[in-house]
């Protein structure tokens, strides 16, 4: 999961897809960015996001009700993660040669039919199928959206993918407290009423669709036409490599944090586990914050000095983490949140315009990336923290952003497309 899964054929072989042609390029700037599509696969992001996180937070209630153990629980994540990581590059590799204006919001069925059949069921068969078709929607989603906010960026391409970022972080950190309020009180049955945000995101995107569909119908096919300054074949390899190793840091510390954070402070300073989701929530909120910076200082400065500043940025606070005290801690997971997540917009930004024409292909293999190491860096760690202690795996994990000096060998990109 953690190297990307881009051919040598895939890096140079034409591909004819629909493109707008310089003159429509140069009148979407001029017209700026489509605030109304961007605030709609924003909030659609929102609630693709807040939908898929319920998997994990109905664990404790799946467990206690069908007896399952850690395997099995682990075998719902891997349902779930399978068809959520690993199809999305080949959705969006379908996408790039045949868009499909209306395919966000048939993705989205298969989330709310995925919550209907979680809510009834009663084997643990069917508890895997209805994972699978949350983890199916969100395949389709990516992708797709990702290009759409691209399209919808009249230019602004940073700006576009953080609006469209911020809407997936904040989903990730709403869906257990929803989860907390409303699954955990009235019970299985109750992901039922989570159908509704889907039926709610299949207008939205469905409306989107309608916008996108005129974008797309009647553009020529054509040929990939690089910039004369566009990095070699070689060289976007290299860089494609270094690019999912940098998200790879980032993504594998931030799910120390989100994963474990409550239990180190519960264990380190003894606070209440009330306490503790408090500061897990002032962290993902940083979180939140830092992912909708980085894209427009990526669009001002250059995304290789964004990814330079808020990978490598991060690491003295990270290394100083595991050793500062209760409040100190706070601040400090604040200090990191807005740093490393501001990474994630210029890393996806900077790889699509590595390899022009294959946006899909490229957001799935990155968003892909990124769940892959979420879901498999959790249980790693969990692991490690079984056999030490979780003060070691966070003395640990505080070197991961060192891998950020990898960010030397990303080529110099033209001017037009930086």
């Amino acid at each position: 999961m953690n190297k990307p899964v881009v051919s040598e054929e895939a890096l140079g072989e034409p591909v004819l897809v629909p493109e707008l042609t310089a003159a429509q390029a140069a009148k979407a700037a001029v017209a700026g960015p489509a605030y109304v599509v961007l605030a709609g696969i924003s909030f659609s992001h929102f609630l693709n996001d807040t939908m898929q996180s319920l998997i994990a937070s109905v664990y404790p209630i799946l467990k206690d009700n069908y007896a399952l153990d850690f395997a099995q629980i682990g075998m719902i994540t891997l349902a779930f993660q399978f068809t959520a990581s690993l199809l999305q590059p080949l959705v969006g590799h379908f996408t790039d040669k045949k868009a499909q204006p209306f395919s966000l919001a048939i993705g989205m069925g298969f989330t709310f039919f995925g919550l209907l059949l979680l809510s009834v069921a009663h084997t643990y068969g069917v508890i895997l199928i209805a994972a699978s078709l949350v983890g199916l929607g969100s395949a389709v989603f990516h992708p797709e959206s990702s290009r759409i906010a691209r399209l919808a960026s009249g230019g602004r391409y940073g700006f576009a993918q953080s609006v469209f970022q911020l809407g997936g972080s904040f989903g990730t950190s709403m869906g257990p407290v929803l989860a907390a309020l409303i699954v955990v009180p009235f019970g299985q049955p109750s992901i039922a009423w989570f159908s509704s945000i889907a039926f709610l995101a299949i207008v939205i995107l469905w409306r989107i669709g309608v916008w996108y569909k005129p974008q797309i119908s009647g553009k020529k096919a054509a040929a990939i036409a690089r910039h004369p300054d566009h990095p070699d074949q070689r060289r976007v390899k290299i860089a494609l490599i270094v690019l999912v190793a940098l998200l790879f840091s980032k993504q594998l510390y931030v799910s120390s944090l989100s994963s474990y954070y409550i239990f180190y402070l519960i264990d380190r300073f003894g606070v209440s586990t009330q306490a503790a989701q408090l500061y897990l929530f002032i962290f993902l909120a940083a979180n939140a914050a830092g992912a909708f910076i980085g894209g427009p200082l990526g669009d001002r400065f250059g995304r290789k000095y964004v990814i330079w500043f808020s990978i490598l940025g991060a690491l003295p606070f990270t290394l100083a983490l595991p050793y500062a005290g209760l409040f100190a801690s706070a601040v400090l997971t604040v200090v990191i949140g807005l740093i490393i997540s501001s990474a994630t917009s210029a890393i996806i930004v900077f790889a699509q315009e590595l390899m022009p024409h294959r946006f899909g292909m490229i957001s799935g293999v990155f968003f892909g990336v990124a769940f892959g190491i979420g879901g498999l860096g959790a249980a790693v760690l969990g692991k490690l923290a079984d056999h030490t202690s979780i003060a070691f795996v966070y003395q640990l994990c505080s070197f991961l952003p060192a891998i950020g000096l990898l960010a030397v060998f990303l080529p110099k990109m033209p001017n037009a497309v930086r």
